[in-house]
């Protein structure tokens, strides 16, 4: 199992939107991406919630059974599509994915 963990922390104001606007579809896009290749065992996206202390806007939060499927994942159109909205929406993102 690899676990795949993401969290960004978006601009203000980008692509027209206000930072909560572009989390909201941000949000959506990757929620669509929760079943687009086998071995996608968990696929969680979340919103920093109003009232708790939080260092970034958005987390995902996602296992995957082996290296194969979080390649396809990487690398399948559906998740390609949603990356230049993320790109311009995001001010930082920090990344890890570890075996389990």
């Amino acid at each position: 199992m690899i676990k795949h963990i993401v969290m960004w922390k978006l601009k203000d104001h980008a692509e027209g939107a206000d930072r909560a606007a572009n989390a909201a579809k941000m949000k959506a896009l990757l929620d669509d991406c929760r079943d687009i290749v086998p071995g996608i065992v968990e696929f969680e996206v979340a919103l920093a919630q109003p009232g708790l202390e939080a260092t970034y806007d958005i987390v995902l939060y996602s296992v995957f059974a082996d290296k194969t499927a979080l390649d396809a994942y990487q690398d399948h159109p559906k998740h390609v599509a949603v990356k230049p909205f993320i790109g311009a929406v995001r001010l930082e993102r920090q990344c890890m994915d570890y075996e389990t």
